[in-house]
């Protein structure tokens, strides 16, 4: 059943139409910079999808940089750059012969991919999950108008570009992209909780945040905070070293996997959420699936999730974090069960276009 690589629209437009909106079996492939063992929401969203999309019956294959030489990145070598993929990726695209192909990531794979599907004549989709412009000024210094430049260049080539929130999708269009398509999260609501809760032994009540401790995720916001209790920091990252010597009254636990994450989000009086740049934010449904409010900047993300007595969004981030002191931990939990992996395997599928045409 699948498109011939570099094949015409198929004739059969009934196909293509059902294909579009995802009845059918088809075998998808997915292009991703960002893949195992790299911990982050892209991995987790992109492994979650794949594996709902497989229980309805679909091919999924995802190639990431562990298929290929790599070299670290500059400033963050956790991550793994692909060198040279582009023989070696279109290979693999081509054994796999994919109904539908999607562009995760605008890294080197990303690019090789794109170039594979212009040159054939493929059509395909891509997906907007970081704000990498405000990541390389935070590092850098230098200004974000050159690289937003880029990703409308990579973007446009496709025939839809999907985004987590409505006001992300708003932004984006207003600095000219187009072709975007709505494609909220889901949280995993067996895996985090509300019980069992870490049971802290500090002074309460514990502020705590959750993720990677780099500087994009902007934790010193948070560490800065005067705040009553204690604060808790759950991850690692290349800022991991330099904030434990910089803020010793802070209780850094590094990573914690499976349940004893959960406990620690639940075991929390308030989860702090200090990004200023992040497209989503799973961690924010992971900690109110544990019943934990939320405290974070009125920023995209947030302001998309945190609707009703749930936590608090705020320019202040220590008044947002105060006012999410009084927040339901049941409306929390309540929320939190209204983001299906599933609906957004679905949403997700319901995007995709025939290889062969759009």
């Amino acid at each position: 059943m699948s498109t011939a690589v570099g094949a015409r629209p198929p004739r059969d437009e009934k196909r293509a139409r059902l294909l579009a909106v995802g009845p059918l079996p088809a075998r998808i492939l997915i292009i991703s910079d960002a893949w195992k063992p790299q911990v982050n929401g892209v991995v987790r969203t992109l492994e979650t999808i794949s594996e709902a999309l497989r229980a309805l019956g679909h091919t999924v294959d995802v190639i990431g940089p562990d298929r290929f030489r790599t070299l670290p990145c500059p400033t963050y070598p956790d991550i793994r750059l692909s060198l040279f993929p582009r023989r070696r990726l279109n290979r693999l695209i081509e054994t796999f012969t994919p109904d539908a192909l999607h562009i995760a990531t605008e890294g080197p794979l990303g690019l090789a991919a794109r170039a594979w599907a212009k040159k054939r004549g493929c059509a395909f989709t891509t997906a907007f999950h970081t704000r990498f412009p405000e990541y390389v000024q935070a590092r850098t210094g230098l200004p974000t108008g050159p690289f937003y430049a880029f990703l409308r260049w990579f973007h446009g080539a496709g025939q839809g570009m999907m985004v987590a929130t409505e006001s992300l999708r708003d932004e984006l269009a207003g600095r000219g992209f187009q072709h975007i398509r709505a494609w909220s999260r889901g949280v995993d609501l067996a895996r985090f909780a509300p019980a069992p809760a870490e049971p802290w032994d500090f002074p309460r009540p514990i502020f705590a945040y959750v993720g990677r401790v780099a500087i994009e995720k902007n934790i010193r916001a948070f560490l800065d905070l005067d705040l009553p209790g204690s604060k808790v920091v759950v991850g690692g990252g290349p800022q991991l070293a330099g904030l434990k010597r910089a803020y010793p009254a802070v209780h850094f636990t590094g990573p914690r996997y499976g349940g004893e994450l959960s406990r620690a989000y639940a075991g929390a009086d308030v989860f702090v959420f200090p990004s200023l740049t992040d497209t989503f934010g799973l961690v924010i449904l992971e900690a109110l699936a544990c019943g934990t409010p939320v405290a974070a900047y009125d920023v995209t993300g947030p302001k998309d999730i945190l609707r009703g007595p749930v936590g608090a969004v705020d320019t202040d981030l220590r008044r947002a974090a105060l006012r999410a002191l009084d927040a339901d931990r049941t409306a929390c939990r309540a929320l939190a069960e209204r983001y299906s992996w599933s609906a957004c395997a679905e949403t997700f599928l319901s995007h995709l276009v025939p290889l062969g045409g759009h």
